[in-house]
């Protein structure tokens, strides 16, 4: 399969819910013109480390890898790979510019905590379908 045909069957696997403000897409697109890097993709992903666990990375890429899921929302591609998409499911994403704050903020429904930075936060992972296995932890017998 040619990488533009795995991307194409990729875009079908989108992280449900994954949502830019129109504030943030706007923001983007300004950064991408200034950076110079029109018609590159936003990586949105999720890294282990910050005050509360794990973090909120944002960054250009020129092209998808292969195992990527990619969207796109108002004109920007949005590159995913598998292990953060369960991290990003009912993310939005919003940009502020105010006199008391300027930045992203992130608003993620499954977030345990979050800490006071906004980028960084635990992670309550989303309940068990029924068809998922029993564990056995904690169970009594």
């Amino acid at each position: 399969m040619s990488s533009s045909n795995q991307n194409k069957d990729n875009e079908k696997q989108a992280p449900v819910g994954l949502r830019l403000t129109e504030e943030a897409i706007a923001k983007i697109k300004a950064m991408m013109v200034k950076n110079n890097k029109e018609g590159f993709g936003l990586r949105i992903g999720v890294n282990t480390g910050g005050c509360a666990g794990l973090s909120y990375d944002m960054r250009f890429q020129k092209e998808p890898y292969d195992n990527d899921t990619v969207l796109e929302q108002g004109d920007i591609r949005i590159l995913v790979n598998a292990e953060s998409a369960q991290f990003l499911q009912g993310l939005e994403i919003d940009y502020q510019d105010t006199l008391k704050e300027s930045g992203f903020q992130y608003r993620n429904p499954n977030a345990q905590s979050t800490c006071g930075c906004g980028t960084s936060f635990s992670f309550f992972p989303p309940a068990k379908s029924p068809s998922q296995p029993e564990s056995g932890v904690g169970e009594k017998k």
